[in-house]
């Protein structure tokens, strides 16, 4: 199962803790996450987290060591198009332009010409 959208809230955020540190033991995840619950609850959502098959582990020591399973591109690359497809009909024009009306929105003069050639290589694959 390579879809986020159906893990419960805490299990996102097991998965989230471990794309931000690439990997975890129960005790480093049960660290970071708010109000944590038991280590054997962390341990028990790991394994549930493992059957679907969202996590890998190894062992090191007498502990194992917790990974997302998909690489951390291609799961961003996924949750992108669930996002575009949820929220903007999945139309990248209407999303970016949401993000960049925002009045905090920053964007440095080298992401803008990043976004410029990048539309470049679009088109040029359009025709």
């Amino acid at each position: 199962m390579n879809d986020f959208s159906k893990l419960s809230r805490r299990e996102r955020q097991i998965v989230d803790i471990l794309f931000a540190r690439g990997e975890a033991t129960a005790l480093q995840i049960q660290e970071a996450l708010p109000n944590a619950p038991s280590t054997m609850a962390i341990r028990r959502m790991l394994s549930i987290l493992e059957e679907k098959g969202q996590l890998k582990r190894r062992k090191e020591g007498r502990e194992f060591v917790y990974m997302p399973k998909q690489a951390r591109k291609r799961a961003g690359a996924n949750a992108m198009q669930h996002m575009l497809d949820t929220f903007f009909g999945g139309s990248v024009e209407e999303a970016l332009a949401t993000h960049l009306e925002r009045p905090r929105t920053k964007v440095s003069d080298d992401e803008l010409k990043r976004l410029s050639a990048l539309i470049q290589e679009a088109r040029k694959q359009v025709k």
